[in-house]
């Protein structure tokens, strides 16, 4: 095998990683986080404990559904409620799109009964999200093509990428400074609490795909981050979903993805950088 390489950049490159006090908005961000907290909390209450826990089960299976919509899987409700029964369809590509449903719910149903012993952001966490949901995919999803080289590569369940990626106009880091800039990333979101984490989710979403420590499946993994996020900060139950919103307004949602890969933008003012 050959070792994986480390360009040594520098981990500042990633930064800044949260959103600091002197960000403009900031302020407006903060009341939008402790007013969701509160619509949070009081909906949960406001249902039957059983009630809630059906409600929950349908949302995994919306959250998926929206999920594969964003990776461009259309897969309908009614298949996703069939795989969950075991009855899946005899065309071949149905039935891949089916499991890959299941997985993913079989995922965040982990999460939302309190799998996650540490941080979401953790690095053990992130690659125990991505084993999970990919030990139960078919084999020909765990394949990728790099669209510049056409060389193919084997996902690995848990395991971190070993070669270079692009992704868009986006060139990631090399494959050896992967383990580097996860830990920079879980040491800042381990410190924040709750008002913090909910501001942050945002940056923390997008700065993991920045860093796309796996071969493939970094955007369901981000998701899935980003819902056990909410999960532990705001106590959501599993009862509203990241991804419905974000598939809803997928062009934007991939368009501020796009731009903050962009290089960072230097502003000069009175002749200070």
């Amino acid at each position: 095998m050959n070792a994986v390489i480390d360009q040594d950049e520098p981990v500042s490159a990633m930064e800044p990683v949260v959103l600091g006090e002197s960000v403009r908005g900031r302020a407006a961000l903060a009341d939008l986080a402790l007013d969701l907290g509160s619509r949070t909390s009081g909906f949960r209450r406001s249902l039957p404990i059983g009630v809630a826990t059906s409600l929950a089960t349908l949302v995994r299976a919306m959250n998926c559904y929206y999920s594969n919509l964003i990776e461009g899987h259309d897969t309908h409700p009614v298949d996703i409620e069939r795989a969950l029964k075991g009855d899946y369809s005899a065309d071949p590509q149905s039935r891949t799109l089916q499991l890959e449903a299941k997985a993913h719910i079989a995922v965040q149903a982990w999460i939302d009964a309190g799998g996650i012993v540490g941080r979401p952001t953790d690095v053990t966490t992130l690659r125990e999200i991505h084993e999970r949901f990919c030990q139960d995919l078919p084999s020909e999803l765990l394949v990728v093509r790099s669209p510049q080289t056409g060389v193919e590569h084997r996902v690995i369940p848990g395991q971190l990428r070993t070669s270079f990626v692009q992704v868009g106009r986006h060139i990631a880091i090399s494959p050896g400074a992967v383990p580097r800039f996860l830990n920079r990333f879980a040491d800042v979101f381990s410190t924040k609490g709750k008002l913090e984490s909910v501001i942050g989710s945002a940056a923390a979403h997008h700065r993991l795909l920045w860093i796309h420590p796996f071969a493939d499946g970094n955007g369901r993994v981000a998701r899935l981050m980003s819902h056990a996020m909410f999960n532990q900060q705001l106590e959501t139950g599993g009862l509203w979903s990241v991804a419905c919103g974000l598939a809803r307004r997928v062009f934007e949602y991939k368009a501020h993805l796009a731009a903050c890969d962009q290089p960072r933008a230097m502003t000069w003012a009175s002749g200070v950088r």
